[in-house]
């Protein structure tokens, strides 16, 4: 089961999220798994950011593995995503998938501590996102 939570007052694709993560865990084999997907402000997510890793700044995505039957929760700052996509993306909505991607990456244990982590997840999160076509 996918739980998605939009905390934000800013119209986000719920559809899109919901479809890229259930291919993403189906094709994974993890389509049973239980997941959490919060969308929250940078106040939020500053602090999250600070408590659980130790900085005190905005950042795009945080991602905790769960146990068991429960993958984990992703939160996503949509803000953040909005302000990347002018530098990283041809628009917000193609960044968020790129990142709901790369938190999902995550969860399954991939780390982007390394450039040679960080390539291999970017690599693996394109190949991925050009078999949605969205």
């Amino acid at each position: 089961m996918i739980e998605i939570n939009n905390r934000t007052r800013s119209k986000i694709d719920l559809k899109l999220v919901r479809m890229v993560t259930d291919k993403f865990l189906r094709q994974n084999g993890l389509g049973n798994r239980e997941l959490s997907i919060a969308f929250v402000g940078d106040i939020v997510m500053r602090r999250l950011n600070g408590e659980y890793r130790k900085k005190d700044k905005v950042t795009d995505v945080l991602a905790f593995p769960g146990e068991g039957n429960d993958l984990g929760e992703i939160i996503i700052d949509y803000a953040q995503i909005k302000r990347q996509a002018k530098k990283f993306s041809p628009n917000p909505k193609s960044e968020l998938v790129f990142i709901l991607v790369h938190a999902l990456l995550h969860l399954l244990g991939y780390d982007d501590v390394t450039a040679g982590g960080r390539a291999e997840m970017i690599a693996l999160g394109e190949k991925f996102i050009k078999k949605l076509r969205v």
